[in-house]
């Protein structure tokens, strides 16, 4: 059973998101703020997190940060604030994904799935074998689900690692902002443009010397991202 651990200061959703998580035959464990919410994670194997973003003691922004020092656990931001630049922070902290309050439950609960089977598609053996893909130095093992960069180990997030392993097994194909967001989070390209970018940006700061002279990780303007075919 995969437990999920949710952070909000407001009692009364987290406990109408544990009642939907739980139907869905989800473990739930419960946090008040950023401070619970990384002792949890300390202390108990949790597959991921939905964390509010306004909440005492330590905030979801800070305690998101603090978690990506060590772990790339999915993490869904709760926010009341829907405005665009408010969505850039959570996934510019590392977040996987993003919902707005009010929302849908059974729209976190889809999100929730999709972000586990990515996650746990990221961690699972190999579906094929001497799955290895190299443009360069950048080499993708999606057996063991590594990446390296001349040799050295790289640690992505599972979206982001979905995004270059698209890339990387079609290298030299230009694939648009809309196409990514189509391929990786299997729904329609609504507004994706800062989703993506954020991601790609995320994406170079791993595995460029130079983010802004990419050697593997190139834009078409106007068009979109390729891995230079080599």
């Amino acid at each position: 059973m995969q437990t999920i651990l949710v952070c909000d200061d407001d009692k009364e959703i987290v406990e109408a998101i544990e009642i939907y998580l739980q139907q869905e035959g989800y473990h739930v464990l419960k946090a008040y703020d950023g401070e619970e919410a990384l002792f949890m994670l300390k202390n108990n194997e949790i597959h991921l997190l939905i964390m509010d973003v306004m909440m005492p003691r330590l905030d979801g922004i800070r305690a998101t940060l603090k978690i990506r020092e060590e772990s790339s656990i999915p993490i869904i931001i709760l926010s009341a604030k829907t405005e665009d630049a408010d969505k850039i922070l959570g996934l510019n902290i590392g977040a996987d994904d993003y919902v707005a309050k009010p929302f849908n439950p059974l729209e976190l609960v889809a999100r929730v799935k999709s972000q586990l089977r990515r996650y746990t598609q990221l961690g699972n053996a190999a579906e094929e074998t001497d799955a290895v893909y190299s443009a360069g130095g950048l080499s993708i093992n999606d057996d063991l689900k590594e990446v390296t960069v001349d040799g050295e180990p790289v640690r992505l997030t599972p979206i982001e690692y979905n995004i270059l392993l698209l890339l990387v097994k079609n290298q030299g194909k230009v694939f648009s902002i809309d196409q990514i967001y189509e391929s990786i989070w299997n729904e329609d390209a609504i507004g994706a443009d800062n989703t993506v970018a954020v991601h790609i940006r995320h994406i170079r700061e791993k595995i460029e010397i130079n983010p802004k002279e990419p050697r593997y990780l190139k834009v078409v303007w106007g068009v979109g991202y390729k891995i230079e075919k080599n």
